[in-house]
């Protein structure tokens, strides 16, 4: 019997989420990313990534190509699809706003879209009402041990962390920099000030290998689905601090560093990490094990092509 996930598929999706997008890619199936001059948010297309199994395809000629199935990750792709008439998975890549445990999903109110979350803890706060519901938990690439610990320093990666202070926790950062130095990578940190290092937007493979030259890697988002800087940090083979918020509380075991709602154990532990370098280099060993067990790519990519071929049959 033919193995329902073995159908190769032309599936169409967005350029919404980079590095999510980056790994989903890196599938056998055939990816087609809508282009327009106007690039974002409707024709980014590859924005210039080395990605050998996209084809971009033009906003105003998406039918021509022939996708089998439409992977969606915004309520205004839905009409989209319905003018394409071709089958479609949501992914939902966000945890609920604006209530916690009460908002109600785009989809809820129709049964003919599955809700692929990409965290159980979203699948079981968003009120996905009478929508299929599943989930794939990400996978990310690996970017190999590269961690040295050799600076002093912790470190983290937030976009627009001055926007978005309460979500992403920056000021807990602020906090922790009171038991050593901490850097920031990412766009629009040169905005933030003191204590903090603000050190701008790097791209990979350099940010990888400046990340794991700090000693700690501090993730202090109050209100996200589980950040992927967090899982390439363990993948780097970091020692991780945590601020034990939404799906960090399952993606990091106690061995990996440390977990805690409370800020003073986490600056506690910082500290701790900091000055015991050996004890930093094996939590970051464990960490990594872990990461490469619960999220490599293979397992990621292997789900999603159950759920495409489901999808598109």
């Amino acid at each position: 019997m033919t193995d329902p996930g073995s159908r190769r598929l032309r599936v169409l999706l967005w350029h919404v989420h980079g590095s999510w997008t980056d790994a989903f890619v890196r599938g056998r199936h055939d990816y087609l990313l809508p282009v327009s001059p106007d690039g974002a948010p409707w024709g980014l297309g590859k924005a210039g990534r080395n990605w050998p199994s996209v084809t971009e395809v033009p906003l105003d000629r998406l039918a021509e190509a022939e996708p089998d199935v439409v992977v969606l990750q915004r309520p205004e792709e839905l009409d989209f699809a319905a003018r394409l008439g071709v089958p479609a998975v949501y992914v939902e890549h966000n945890a609920p706003r604006p209530y916690a445990a009460s908002s109600e999903h785009p989809l809820a109110g129709r049964s003919d879209t599955t809700v692929a979350h990409v965290t159980h803890f979203n699948a079981a706060m968003w009120d996905c009402g009478r929508a299929p519901v599943t989930v794939v938990p990400h996978g990310i690439p690996d970017p190999g041990p590269r961690y040295t610990g050799e600076l002093a320093a912790g470190v983290s990666m937030i976009n627009e962390p001055v926007r978005r202070r309460r979500v992403t926790g920056a000021d807990l950062l602020g906090t922790l920099a009171g038991e050593g130095p901490v850097d920031v990578f990412g766009m629009g940190t040169e905005e933030l000030g003191a204590p903090l290092r603000g050190l701008g937007d790097v791209p990979a493979p350099k940010l990888h290998d400046e990340i794991a030259r700090r000693r700690v890697y501090l993730h202090t988002a109050r209100w996200t689905s589980l950040g992927l800087s967090l899982l390439e940090a363990m993948h780097l083979a970091m020692p991780v601090v945590v601020f034990a918020a939404t799906e960090a509380v399952e993606a990091v075991p106690d061995d990996a560093g440390v977990l805690s709602t409370d800020v003073s154990v986490l600056a506690r532990g910082f500290r701790e990490l900091l000055h015991e370098p050996d004890f930093a280099a094996l939590a970051g060993k464990n960490a990594r094990e872990h990461a490469l067990k619960h999220y490599g790519l293979d397992a990621f990519l292997t789900a999603w092509d159950h759920l495409l071929a489901e999808t598109a049959r």
